[in-house]
């Protein structure tokens, strides 16, 4: 079984997950954290790619919202830019941001991941709250505030074996 700690999904960019992959995960929905997950963390704007991602998974249905521990302008900004709904000061590692978002915007929890760059944020509060995870590499973590970078190595051990690009499942049997 696998820990709280182990992403279900690694990939190396959000733009990986198209909407034919997210559909043989039976996905629908997703809570994408923002700094180092869509855009630099010092970045006030998300890069068109990004848009260009959200728009084509917008057309296809898929859900999405914003789960970010930031708040404030700058977070909001980026919700703004997008038209995503957005859940800020989300407190993660705990799942009380991840829950408010499947609340707010009516997500079914058994078709919906969290996506984001942390393993003891991200990671722990998607599968806290009874999510599917997607684990991403971080956008510049070189950029991240020092409390941030503390907690990398860390997370590398934790995330050990866990391959990117496949992209490869991670099986537990309890999901």
């Amino acid at each position: 079984m696998a820990s709280i700690f182990t992403p279900h999904l690694r990939v190396s960019r959000v733009e990986q997950l198209d909407f034919e992959l997210l559909g043989r995960l039976q996905l629908e929905a997703l809570l994408l954290d923002v700094d180092c997950t869509l855009k630099e963390y010092r970045s006030l704007t998300v890069p068109g790619q990004i848009v260009e991602w959200v728009d084509s998974l917008r057309e296809r249905k898929i859900g999405m919202c914003l789960v970010s521990n930031g708040r404030g302008r700058r977070i909001g900004a980026v919700a703004e830019q997008l038209g995503l709904p957005l859940v800020s000061t989300a407190l993660k590692p705990f799942p009380r941001g991840c829950r408010r978002a499947l609340a707010e915007q009516n997500f079914d929890p058994r078709h919906t991941a969290m996506v984001g760059d942390q393993v003891l944020a991200d990671v722990v509060a998607g599968r806290s709250a009874g999510l599917f995870t997607i684990l991403v590499d971080p956008i510049h973590p070189e950029q991240e505030p020092w409390f941030t970078r503390a907690k990398r190595p860390l997370e590398r051990y934790l995330v050990r074996g866990v391959e990117r690009e496949k992209p490869r499942l991670v099986q537990d049997g309890a999901d």
